[in-house]
C-alpha cells in the first residue's frame, strides 16, 4: 500500500467498469425487433430487457465460455444480471442529456473511419454485419453519447473546496517530491583509450567545457552542458533520465561535485563533471498548487461518481419474469456496523481479477470462489472499515472509497522516520533491493540444421557482416538487444546467464556453442557488453533503505490500525452461510429457481 505513486493505484469503480463493458457489446450487437427479441427476462424501472438480448450479451461474456455449473452459475448469472441492470438504469437517466445530430454524425465518421467505412457500399455492408439499420445505428451511438456525458456532468459539478485542496495536498505531499538533480557537462566519446587521456587533462585543471568543445560526440556546441537550450552553453539542472543508467548511478552516487569517468554505456564511453548536487526536495503548496488542484477535482469527481453509480442502483426497481433459466441472488454476505455488503458487490472485484478468468476458463471455478471471494470480503470489510473511520475523523477527505481508505492510513502513518542505522540493517537484510542486475546485448540465430548452425558459428569467429553470414547457413536473427536475467527464454538464458565461463570471442562479439531449443531447431549467440552484477554501495543508496523501513513501518503500523478498528467495529461475515444457502442441491437442474430481486441495503 504504501511506497506506491498515488497515480499509479488501480481504483475499482465496481459497477462502473462493467457498465461500459456491456454498453460496449450493446454498441455493435445486432438488434432485432421485439417480435423476433423472445420474452422479457426482467424490467428495469418497468422497462422490459429481452431474452435474445441477454443472450448476445451472454456470448460476449468469457465466463459464460466456460460453462458454469452448480454454484459458479449462481455467481455467474447473479454478477452478470447486475451488470445488465445497472447498464440499462444508467441508459435510462442518461436519456434526459441533449445530443445534437452534429455530434452523433461525427461519432459515426469516426467509426467509419476506424472500420474502413468510408464506401457507402462498404458500409452498408458493416451495417447488415451488425443488424443495424442507418438508424438503429446513430440512436445507439446518440445514447452512448448521453452516457458519456451524463458521467461528466457528475464529475465536473464536483468542486473540491479550498480546504479540501490544501488537505489533500497534506495527505498525499510526498507524491509531489521531486526527483534529486544534477548541473553537470559530459563528454560522450567512442574511444576508452581518449577517454582516460582527456580525463586525465580534467584532473590536471584544463577546462572541461573547453575539452567537450573539441572532443564530445554529444553536444560539443554547447560545451557538453546538460540540460541547456539549443545556442546556450550553461547547465541546468537534470535528472537520472538523461543518462544512461549506468552512468547515473555513478553521477548521483556522488552527491556533490566532482569528475565521474570514464564509464562505459552502449559502447560508448562517458565523462562527466558535477558541478552541483540538488538533493530531492518536497515542494510548498504554492510551487504546486495547480497540479495539486487537478488532483483534487479528479478525486472529488472520482468519489462523486461512484456515489452516483451507487445511488442509481439502488434506485432501481427490478422485477423478474416467471420461469426463466437465471438465477440472481445477491444477499447480504456481511455487515459492518450498520453497513451491509451484498454479494454482487464482492464478485464484481472477483470476476473483473483476470487469475479469477483464467481459473474459470480451465475448469477451477470453483477453487477461484473459494479462494478469492473471501480474500476480496476482508478487503471490503477493511474498506468500510476506514471510510467510517475518515468521516469519523472530520478531516476533510475526498476520492472515491478505495481512495479514501488509502488516503486515511497515509494521513495516519504520515510521522513515521527511519535512523540510519535501521537503513543499514535493511540494507544488509535485502541485498536484491540494492543489486544491479546482470546485463548482456545479445543476438540470437536460428537455424533448421545442426550443420548450417556450426558452419554459422565458425564463420562468425572469424567476422563479417552478421546478416550476410547468417542468409548464407538459411539462419534466422533476432535481435534481443541489452537483457538481464530471466528476460530470455529458458535454454538461452540459462547458456548466457547461468554458465560461468564466457564464449570465445571474435570480431562480432561473443560467440557460443549450438545449443538445441525445444522446438527442435538450434540456436548460436553473439554476446557483447557483457556486465556482471554488482551490488550498490551503502552510501549510495542510504536514502532508499530509508525509505524501505519506512514503508515497511507504515504497512506494520497500517495493519495494527486496522485490527484496532475491527476490534471497537460489530463485523459479521455471512459468506460461507450464503454460498452453502445458493448452492444448489442437486446437479440435474441447478438453474431451476427463479430470480429474487434482493433488497439492497440502507445506506
Amino acid at each position: 500500500m504504501f511506497g506506491i505513486n498515488k497515480k499509479a493505484i488501480t481504483i475499482l469503480f465496481g459497477l462502473l467498469a462493467l457498465a461500459f463493458a456491456v454498453g460496449a457489446i450493446l454498441l455493435f450487437t445486432p438488434q432485432a425487433g421485439q417480435q423476433a427479441r423472445g420474452k422479457p427476462v426482467l424490467w428495469v424501472n418497468g422497462k422490459a430487457v429481452y431474452e435474445l438480448d441477454l443472450l448476445r450479451l451472454q456470448g460476449n461474456d468469457p465466463l459464460y465460455a466456460a460453462n458454469p455449473q452448480g454454484l459458479l452459475k449462481v455467481l455467474v448469472d447473479t454478477h452478470f444480471l447486475e451488470q445488465v441492470i445497472l447498464t440499462e438504469a444508467l441508459k435510462q437517466d442518461a436519456a434526459r442529456v441533449r445530443v445534437g445530430s452534429a455530434e452523433v454524425r461525427k461519432e459515426l465518421d469516426r467509426i467509419k473511419e476506424q472500420f474502413g467505412l468510408k464506401e457507402k457500399k462498404a458500409y452498408e455492408q458493416f451495417l447488415n454485419q451488425v443488424g443495424y439499420t442507418d438508424a438503429q445505428l446513430r440512436a445507439e451511438i446518440k445514447t452512448q453519447l448521453q452516457i458519456q456525458k451524463r458521467l461528466e456532468q457528475v464529475r465536473s459539478a464536483a468542486k473540491p473546496t479550498p480546504e479540501e485542496v490544501r488537505f489533500y495536498f497534506e495527505v498525499h505531499q510526498d507524491s509531489y517530491k521531486g526527483e534529486a538533480r544534477v548541473k553537470a557537462r559530459q563528454i560522450v566519446l567512442d574511444d576508452k583509450k581518449l577517454a582516460e587521456e582527456i580525463l586525465a587533462k580534467a584532473k590536471a585543471g584544463e577546462d572541461f567545457a573547453a575539452l567537450a568543445k573539441q572532443y564530445s560526440k554529444v553536444g560539443a556546441e554547447q560545451g557538453g552542458a546538460l540540460g541547456a537550450a539549443p545556442g546556450e552553453s550553461t547547465p541546468k539542472p537534470v535528472t537520472r533520465v538523461v543518462f544512461p543508467e549506468k552512468v547515473a548511478e555513478a553521477v548521483f552516487a556522488l552527491k556533490g561535485p566532482g569528475l565521474v569517468g570514464p564509464v562505459e554505456a552502449g559502447g560508448r564511453y562517458y565523462l562527466v563533471q558535477v558541478e552541483e548536487h540538488l538533493p530531492a526536495k518536497t515542494p510548498s503548496f504554492e510551487e504546486v498548487k495547480d497540479q495539486v488542484e487537478k488532483d483534487a477535482q479528479e478525486a472529488k469527481g472520482n468519489g462523486a461518481l461512484e456515489t452516483y453509480l451507487e445511488d442509481l442502483r439502488k434506485k432501481a426497481q427490478v422485477r423478474f419474469a416467471e420461469g426463466v433459466s437465471y438465477t440472481y441472488k445477491n444477499p447480504p454476505v456481511a455487515q459492518v456496523n450498520e453497513k451491509e455488503i451484498l454479494l454482487a458487490q464482492v464478485l464484481q472485484p472477483v470476476f473483473a481479477n483476470q487469475q479469477t478468468a483464467a481459473l474459470i476458463q480451465q475448469g477451477l471455478g470453483e477453487l477461484a470462489v473459494q479462494f478469492f471471494l473471501p480474500q476480496t470480503l476482508e478487503s471490503l470489510v477493511d474498506r468500510e472499515l476506514l471510510v467510517e473511520a475518515a468521516k469519523k475523523s472530520g478531516k476533510p477527505f475526498i476520492g472515491s472509497k478505495d481512495e479514501v481508505a488509502q488516503a486515511y492510513l497515509l494521513y495516519e502513518t504520515r510521522d513515521i522516520s527511519a535512523t540510519e542505522e535501521e537503513a543499514r540493517k535493511f540494507y544488509a537484510e535485502n541485498p536484491a533491493l540494492f543489486t544491479i542486475p546482470a546485463s548482456a546485448e545479445v543476438t540470437g540465430v536460428v537455424f533448421k540444421a545442426e550443420a548450417k548452425a556450426k558452419a554459422f558459428r565458425e564463420a562468425a569467429l572469424k567476422g563479417g557482416d552478421l546478416q550476410a553470414l547468417a542468409k548464407a547457413q538459411e539462419g534466422t536473427v533476432t535481435e534481443y538487444g541489452t537483457v538481464n536475467p530471466n528476460q530470455l527464454p529458458a535454454v538461452l538464458d540459462r547458456l548466457v546467464f547461468k554458465v560461468k565461463e564466457t564464449f570465445p570471442k571474435g570480431p562480432l562479439g561473443e560467440v557460443s556453442e549450438v545449443v538445441k531449443l525445444e522446438d527442435g531447431t538450434f540456436a548460436v549467440l553473439l554476446v557483447k557488453n557483457r556486465q556482471p552484477e554488482v551490488l550498490k554501495p551503502f552510501a549510495q543508496v542510504v536514502e532508499e533503505a530509508k525509505e524501505g523501513i519506512v514503508n515497511r513501518k507504515r504497512q506494520e503500523k497500517a495493519q495494527a490500525h486496522i485490527q484496532e478498528l475491527r476490534k471497537g467495529a460489530k463485523v459479521e461475515n455471512r459468506l460461507g452461510q450464503v454460498l452453502a444457502e445458493l448452492t444448489p442441491k442437486t446437479e440435474e437442474n441447478p438453474q431451476e429457481s427463479k430470480p429474487q430481486e434482493q433488497a439492497p441495503a440502507k445506506p
